[in-house]
């Protein structure tokens, strides 16, 4: 094995360009989502990052196509998943939009990432000076729990091995069983549709302080926004927190009034009506 980094070791917590040419740094993919944090779930998602050659590459472009058929299944799952080459960002753009993909693809135009851990290819009479195909998975915290030398693409991993390293770090998270979501402290926060079951409560009916204000923005993929107090305050809601059956959504700049939730993690809203 040539890198010179092993499991259980942390990951360089690199900064690279995007394929938008966006300065993005690793640790961004493994942070809690908003909802996570207020509920007190700190402990992040599994990472599953891949050194590869280049787009010419025929072997890195089927590993590419196994990873179409498995990025559906990440999202889901609040896992991610990043690709690093030497590629230029726009040379990167242009091969994920040939490819169809969602996931993010990171340039070490200047090899810095790809010398520091030390899979920098010198052998190679055509395309010299590439990274040595590698797959790290790793931890919320960018620990180490797997390596795979793919210098011969047997040695890449399929999607079943790499479905199986998440679910062994998921398992250890603090909200991965049930449990963690059943207490009073998390259904202030999500709640349960039961509650609106037989109509919209009456604001204040259960002690909590009501307030008025305006949806600042909400965000229709994570079900997640903030509401602009009178006083000025940002308070999470999510859309569990409006009355109603299935999937419910508000739009920015909308007059509400709710209750006011007050954790550990700031405020929340919850019982959100509108303000006719």
């Amino acid at each position: 094995m040539t890198t010179n980094l092993q499991i259980g070791e942390k990951f360089p917590d690199f900064t690279l360009p995007n394929y938008r040419n966006e300065l993005t740094q690793l640790s961004q993919f493994t942070k809690p989502g908003l909802l996570d944090q207020h509920l007190g779930f700190l402990d992040g998602y599994p990472l599953i990052l891949v050194f590869y050659r280049g787009f010419f590459c025929p072997r890195d472009q089927q590993q590419m196509r196994e990873f179409i058929q498995f990025q559906d299944e990440l999202r889901v799952n609040y896992c991610q998943l990043v690709c690093v080459s030497a590629d230029p960002p726009i040379v990167q753009a242009a091969f994920r939009a040939g490819l169809g993909v969602q996931w993010t693809f990171l340039s070490d135009e200047k090899r810095e990432i790809i010398k520091q851990i030390n899979i920098l290819d010198q052998t190679e009479g055509e395309y010299a000076n590439r990274a040595q195909p590698y797959t790290f998975v790793l931890k919320p915290d960018l620990s180490i729990y797997k390596i795979y030398n793919g210098w011969f693409f047997v040695g890449r991993p399929t999607v079943e091995e790499l479905r199986r390293d998440l679910r062994a770090i998921m398992e250890t998270l603090s909200n991965y069983h049930y449990e963690a979501y059943n207490t009073p402290e998390v259904r202030q926060i999500r709640i349960p549709q039961q509650e609106w079951a037989n109509g919209v409560p009456p604001l204040g009916a259960n002690g909590l302080p009501v307030e008025q204000g305006v949806v600042r923005d909400f965000d229709l993929q994570t079900g997640n926004g903030f509401i602009t107090t009178q006083k000025g305050d940002d308070v999470f809601f999510n859309f569990t927190a409006i009355p109603g059956e299935g999937y419910r959504t508000i739009k920015p700049g909308t007059a509400v009034k709710f209750e006011v939730v007050k954790g550990k993690f700031g405020l929340s809203a919850r019982n959100i009506q509108l303000i006719c």
